[in-house]
């Protein structure tokens, strides 16, 4: 009797009621899970491993894989396990495969009987590009004049021309029309890796290839750029030089860009790498400290402070594995006195808020500050680790950086927080930030106190400030001003100290007086929280006139305080102020003999040298092509009272200073 008999006569006994018959389940048929585990991938081959698990392995009489290039494995190749299905794994390898192709593997088993169970789903895996490098050809692309020496230094399409650095003519050389702001390159048609340049200078020039900038991009503009290599170091005429690149990302152009004011004169240049859209796994950066690259919309440069241009900001980190990428962020020039120097300082404004580096602050204003004066480079760094140690209750963020913009590089910078008043940052969000300014005259929101001190309004900013809020931040001040040069200054509730929180401001005094800043009152920032009724001092701010880089008051050996005999003051009677609360108000004067045990002791502050050596050796790699860049120790810039030739000789000035200054001031401030 055939199942579908048996089946019926099954069903007929039930219809007339005979419940007590039995009928025998037939057994299941073994079925097999097979799955499929890939172990290794070459660019023509894939290492991989089968496995079984079935009920029933008797029933099971063959197995095996079909592997093709789509989802259909009725297209595919198969392979056999030339042994019998078993719960042991078979190892198995795939040959003669293309590189850079997908491939769907489908694990089967057979019984006796030829029934062919499949795994539930294929297994995906991609051969390995293949990564071979060759010397790389393409589109010739760069900037368009070039200069004729032997005409006058006309403007050339003939002579001198980008062509030459791809001719194989160590004779023939690539000289641009313009000074500066000038590359040349190749379009690759497509994405490759780059794994190795080359280049050659002209003849005689040896010394215009140091500092140049090799970029790729996949954007014809670069606007996307990204440095891949740096040529750090003059070169020998008549040879090719190469330099390996750690740069994981496939670019379709690649250029080099000539150091500043050196018009490229490169006789040579070769790109060596493989087709493939790469990653972002590693990229490169100029030193051990964090590369900031900033593309500029049509490759505009600043030259305005208050204009703001549209860029594309990168910042790589963390050895190149990790890579902050924005768009539409807007650069302008800052500064006062410092953006009259070579070496520029920078704004950025983010479209969103950002965190770059680790900073506490989510915010979209950051600062690159130059720091050309200082030649430790080093000096804003370590008033703001003063700072911390001293216990102030808000410190800027700021972390050292390498700088390129439009491809060129700019030397190291300090990427530091904005002041202003916001979460993160100064906590005075809800009521006002002042700062007490020498360049207050200047300012859009400004007033002048009843003794003449100039006072900018930074918070709330020109745009949201109302007449109201203004006229209550005058008058807070001149309260606060005139409370202190009162004959009752020191009364609890109606002196100074109603309108002044103490601690923050001597707290900033033994910032100002550690650090020797001769410029500590010609710019003194202060905050007011709307919920708390007085005015915080700080933060600390333009440090790089201290430790002893101020012809002014060079040399730190004075038998007062700083402020007292040789310090700047921003106007009016805030010298008065000053030494009104720090040395004749008794509370003041005991307090501070307080914070600055707890500094010296809790915060660690006597031992703030070692902190200096150790930002000395992170710096010292970015420092040493900075003053290649700048070529200035051997030059006077702005205050300095020295030119000594190295950068060693200018941190022994920095070294010395903290080793005279802990002493000096321990005996000034427990004197007073």
């Amino acid at each position: 009797m055939n199942r579908f008999a048996f089946a019926l006569f099954a069903l007929s006994l039930l219809i007339v009621g005979c419940k007590d018959v039995d009928i025998d389940p037939q057994p299941p048929t073994p079925q097999a899970e097979i799955s499929i585990e890939i172990n290794g991938l070459d660019t023509k081959s894939i290492d991989l491993t089968l496995s079984i698990r079935s009920a029933d392995m008797k029933n099971l009489d063959s197995w095996g894989i079909v592997y093709c290039e789509t989802s259909n494995k009725e297209q595919g190749k198969e392979k056999a396990v030339p042994s019998k299905p078993s719960h042991v794994g078979q190892q198995m390898t795939i040959t003669g495969l293309m590189a850079d192709t997908d491939y769907y593997i489908w694990g089967w088993a057979e019984d006796k009987e030829n029934g062919r169970v499949w795994s539930a789903d294929y297994t995906l895996a991609r051969t390995k590009q293949e990564t071979t490098p060759v010397k790389l050809t393409g589109t010739i692309i760069g900037t368009q004049y070039s200069v004729d020496y032997d005409n006058g230094n006309a403007k050339s399409t003939t002579v001198n021309t980008k062509n030459n650095v791809f001719d194989g003519n160590y004779d023939t050389f690539f000289a641009s029309y313009d000074r500066s702001r000038t590359w040349v390159g190749l379009d690759l048609g497509e994405k490759h890796v780059i794994t190795k340049v080359g280049w050659s200078p002209r003849k005689t020039q040896g010394g215009r290839v140091e500092l140049a900038v090799i970029e790729g991009a996949n954007k014809a503009d670069f606007s996307d750029a990204l440095p891949i290599f740096m040529i750090k170091n003059a070169a020998t005429e008549g040879v090719m030089h190469y330099g390996d690149v750690d740069c994981s990302r496939g670019f379709r152009y690649v250029r080099y860009v000539s150091p500043h004011d050196v018009r490229c004169n490169l006789a040579e240049l070769e790109f060596h790498g493989y087709k493939s859209e790469g990653d972002d796994s590693k990229l490169y950066q100029f030193t051990n400290l964090p590369t900031v690259v900033v593309n500029i919309a049509n490759g505009e440069e600043v030259i305005e402070k208050e204009k703001n241009l549209i860029s594309n900001v990168y910042i790589i980190s963390e050895k190149g594995t990790e890579l902050l990428a924005t768009s539409g962020t807007e650069i302008r020039g800052r500064g006062n006195a410092s953006w009259n120097f070579e070496k520029k300082p920078y704004r950025l404004k983010f479209d969103e808020k950002q965190s770059p580096l680790g900073a506490p602050a989510s915010a979209k204003k950051w600062t690159l500050i130059s720091n050309h004066g200082d030649k430790t480079l080093m000096r804003n760094i370590l008033a703001f680790e003063v700072s911390r140690r001293v216990g102030q209750p808000y410190t800027p963020f700021c972390h050292p950086v390498d700088l390129i913009i439009n491809g060129e590089y700019r030397g190291c910078y300090q990427l530091c927080d904005q002041v202003e008043a916001a979460s993160g940052r100064v906590p005075a969000k809800d009521g006002y930030l002042i700062e007490i300014d020498a360049y207050a005259w200047d300012e859009e929101v400004m007033f002048a106190s009843k003794t003449g001190i100039p006072v900018t309004i930074k918070h709330p900013d020109e745009d949201d400030i109302t007449d109201e809020q203004k006229k209550f931040i005058e008058d807070y001040f001149n309260k606060f001003e005139a409370a202190t040069l009162a004959s009752n200054y020191t009364d609890p509730n109606n002196g100074y100290r109603k309108y002044l929180d103490l601690d923050s401001f001597l707290r900033n005094f033994i910032i100002g007086e550690f650090c020797a800043n001769t410029d500590a009152f010609w710019s003194v920032y202060m905050y007011k929280d709307a919920a708390d009724g007085k005015l915080y001092t700080g933060p600390t701010w333009d440090n790089d006139l201290s430790f002893d880089n101020d012809y002014r008051t060079h040399p730190i050996t004075t038998a007062d305080y700083l402020c007292a005999v040789n310090g700047s003051f921003a106007g009016g009677q805030l010298k008065d102020i000053v030494l009104r609360i720090v040395k004749q108000d008794p509370q003041a004067k005991a307090r501070l003999i307080e914070l600055w045990e707890a500094a010296l002791n809790d915060g660690n502050l006597k031992n703030i040298g070692s902190y200096m050596e150790e930002t000395a050796d992170l710096l010292d790699e970015s420092q040493e092509l900075n003053f290649k860049r700048w070529r200035i120790l051997d030059q006077w810039v702005h205050m300095n009272f020295q030119a000594l030739g190295s950068y060693e000789a200018e941190l022994g000035t920095v070294r010395n200073h903290i080793k005279t200054r802990l002493n000096t001031l321990d005996e000034l401030i427990k004197k007073q």
